[in-house]
C-alpha cells in the first residue's frame, strides 16, 4: 500500500477513519440481520421503515423515505411488502390525494414491541467492548461526521 500512494498527499487518518466506519456499519447491519432479523423475515431496510413508522406514527411516505434514508421508489417496495405481512397499511392524505400516510397495523405495533428490545440488546453485546463513555463519544463524534456530510455544498462551475 505504501509504494501505491507513495508521493501523493493523502490524509491517512481521514482515510482510516472512513474505511472504519463503512466497515463498522457493514459489519454490524449483516449481523443484526442474521441474528435478529432474519427469525422475522426481516430485511435491514424492511426493520427501518418499520422503525420510523413506530416512532413516528401516522406519517408521509416521503418523510418515512428521508428519515430512513432510502429512495421513494425503495420505500414503494419495501411498504407494500410490508403492508402484504400485514405490518403497515398506507392510505391517502385527509388533506391531498397526491400524499400517502403511512401507519402500522396493530399486528407491526406488536412485532416492533416483542422484536425492538431483542434488537436493542444485541446492539448492546455488539458495543459491549466500549465503555459507557465511549458509546458517548462515538455517538457524539459519528452525527458530527453525518452533520458535515448533510451540510456539504459541492463547489460550481
Amino acid at each position: 500500500m505504501a509504494d501505491r500512494l507513495s508521493g501523493m498527499d493523502l490524509d491517512m487518518d481521514a482515510m482510516a477513519a472512513v474505511q472504519n466506519v463503512y466497515r463498522a456499519a457493514n459489519t454490524i447491519r449483516n449481523h443484526l440481520e442474521r441474528t435478529v432479523l432474519a427469525p422475522h423475515d426481516l430485511t435491514w431496510t424492511g426493520w427501518v421503515v418499520l422503525w420510523v413508522v413506530w416512532i413516528w406514527g401516522d406519517i408521509e411516505t416521503r418523510h418515512v423515505a428521508t428519515e430512513a434514508g432510502i429512495s421513494k421508489g425503495t420505500l414503494t417496495g419495501v411498504i407494500g411488502t410490508l403492508e402484504k405481512r400485514g405490518l403497515l397499511t398506507r392510505r391517502v392524505h385527509p388533506d391531498d390525494a397526491r400524499r400517502v400516510l403511512v401507519a402500522l397495523t396493530a399486528k407491526g405495533r406488536k412485532l416492533m414491541t416483542r422484536l425492538f428490545p431483542m434488537f436493542n440488546t444485541e446492539e448492546a453485546r455488539v458495543t459491549s467492548a466500549l465503555s459507557a463513555n465511549e458509546k458517548t463519544s462515538l455517538a457524539r463524534s459519528l452525527r458530527r461526521v453525518v452533520a458535515q456530510v448533510d451540510d456539504f455544498t459541492p463547489p460550481t462551475d
